[in-house]
């Protein structure tokens, strides 16, 4: 269909226009979602059958209703001559982990399944009011602890686009799914150590974690304080700038929003990278991971397609007149993911500390005979794996006795990470990086159950991207191609503090250098199968 191969941005202004109806647009969406989603995710789903192992299950709750009547205000309003907003009449789904007025907010968790919050979520209320029209709330990893979106209490989990057999990644799996599959055109979605990129990458759609306080965090039901950044996933670059220029900026609610002003990202997109510095990191083109048995830092290459893909952007962009600073050291990056370990699970076990079954949310139904035995079986009743796992770690590493062995040290690494970063981007120094070109991921999608369980191994997925939460910078990922098998390989833009702008231009720049390249018009699966 016309409407669904159009972008956001396009959408907007045929809308605004009075070209287009936003009801129509939204029914268009309505069907997609209807032709390749499934069943949506719930917690008492009983067997899976042969048709859920073929479709995408993005959704847990759908707001079809809701949707409707925001679509017929925005089409009575441009026929009133009013003004509808940047992003009016466009589809959007919201990953579930942000407080919407009177939606359930379920974090993916049993113990937040009856969870209605009485508001909205900064990010979601700028996007509804330049004109969004928000489809539901979308499946993650439990209070968005995962890199599958497996270990959500709502099954079906949410599958890939691109081979259903394969995870969509996570937490904001599906957010990226949403988008790759056409269900709606914009997503909303969080990223702790990894989890708006690596999604992106596994579905082949554009992700991007902004600087750390550039976009509210009001209305996030929270998992790491520090390092949760909430980030536009897209089809392209310059919808997803579109959705940050909504989102972005100071907010009276959260003392953590920057009051950095907010640049038009989408007037500036197409300036190019001619006359840019970016850099490659031999320490982004390998993994690094502990041996299991001396718990020495080992290293190993980078999946062959994973390397030539990289280079071969950079090659790209240095046709259009960047230039490739090459060898920058960023040494402190491999200690990434055991840093995040230990400082993400202190405070994960701070935040999930207020779900006790008082105030909101699940209460066991058991009999019990005090307080502290409510809130045990609630808490045992209510979270899942992922959840009591990081309660325990973080309890255990920011206890007295602990705290200077691992969480004060965590801090120190962290620190240093930052450090690395500031000195490749340092104006005044040795490599004066305007951007880092890197990949996304050290895999393509991986099967579903291949790694679920692992709590180590799964974390080692986001071994590329976590190192840019540490040091609260921007990152964008980027489709870069198609693996041998058909499947999506992201590629990773990082960038200064507040260089948001950068990232866009350098990723569009790329996205319009490759745009007649053939796998570029190769659509995933569950469409093809489809008839879409």
């Amino acid at each position: 269909m016309v409407i669904m191969e159009s972008c956001a941005f396009e959408i907007a202004q045929q809308v605004q226009r009075g070209e287009l109806s936003a009801v129509e647009v939204l029914e268009t969406a309505l069907a997609r979602v209807a032709a390749v989603d499934g069943r949506p995710g719930a917690l008492d789903y009983g067997e899976l059958t042969d048709e859920d192992q073929d479709k995408v299950h993005a959704f847990i709750t759908l707001t079809a209703d809701r949707a409707r009547q925001q679509a017929e205000s925005i089409d009575a309003r441009v026929r009133a001559g009013e003004a509808v907003g940047p992003l009016a009449g466009v589809p959007i789904t919201v990953k579930d982990i942000f407080c919407l007025k009177g939606v359930p907010a379920t974090a993916a968790s049993r113990i937040l399944a009856n969870f209605s919050p009485p508001y909205t979520a900064t990010p979601v209320a700028r996007l509804e009011e330049a004109g969004a029209v928000t489809l539901g709330k979308v499946n993650l990893d439990e209070f968005t602890y995962g890199s599958s979106s497996e270990s959500s209490a709502f099954q079906p989990s949410t599958r890939n686009p691109w081979d259903p057999s394969r995870v969509p990644g996570g937490s904001s799996g599906g957010s990226a799914a949403a988008v790759a599959a056409g269900e709606g055109w914009l997503s909303l979605g969080t990223d702790t150590g990894g989890s708006i990129r690596q999604p992106a990458a596994f579905c082949g759609v554009v992700g991007l974690k902004p600087t750390y306080g550039r976009v509210s965090r009001y209305g996030l039901i929270a998992f790491g304080s520090s390092l949760d950044c909430p980030g536009p996933l897209a089809r392209n670059v310059r919808d997803a700038a579109l959705m940050l220029s909504v989102m972005a900026g100071a907010d009276p609610r959260d003392s953590t929003a920057a009051t950095v002003p907010v640049p038009d990202y989408v007037a500036s997109i197409d300036q190019g990278v001619k006359g840019m510095r970016i850099g490659l990191s031999p320490d982004y083109l390998r993994i690094a991971f502990p041996d299991p048995n001396t718990g020495e830092i080992q290293t190993a290459d980078l999946e062959k397609e994973i390397y030539e893909v990289t280079l071969r952007a950079a090659d790209v962009m240095a046709a259009q007149g960047a230039e490739i600073v090459e060898n920058v050291p960023l040494p402190n990056i491999a200690y990434g993911i055991p840093v995040y370990f230990v400082i993400s699970r202190v405070e994960a076990s701070s935040n999930l500390h207020r779900f006790d079954g008082v105030k909101y949310g699940y209460r066991t139904q058991a009999a019990y005979a005090d307080l502290h035995e409510m809130y045990r079986k609630t808490r045992a009743e209510g979270f899942g794996l992922e959840p009591k796992l990081r309660i325990l770690m973080g309890m255990y590493v920011s206890a007295a006795q602990y705290s200077e062995q691992y969480y004060q040290r965590a801090l120190s690494v962290r620190s240093m990470i930052r450090a690395d970063f500031t000195a490749a981007f340092d104006p005044q120094g040795d490599y004066r990086l305007d951007a880092l070109l890197a990949p996304t991921t050290p895999t393509p999608a991986f099967k579903m159950a291949d790694i679920y369980g692992d709590t180590v191994l799964m974390q080692y997925a986001d071994q590329l991207t976590v190192p840019a939460n540490h040091a609260g910078v921007p990152a964008i990922s980027i489709p870069g191609g198609l693996s041998s098998e058909g499947l999506p390989i992201g590629l990773q833009l990082i960038g200064p503090d507040f260089a948001e702008e950068t990232l866009f231009k350098a990723g569009y720049a790329f996205e319009i250098a490759t745009a007649d390249e053939a796998w570029r018009g190769v659509k995933p699966r569950v469409l093809g199968e489809a008839g879409l």
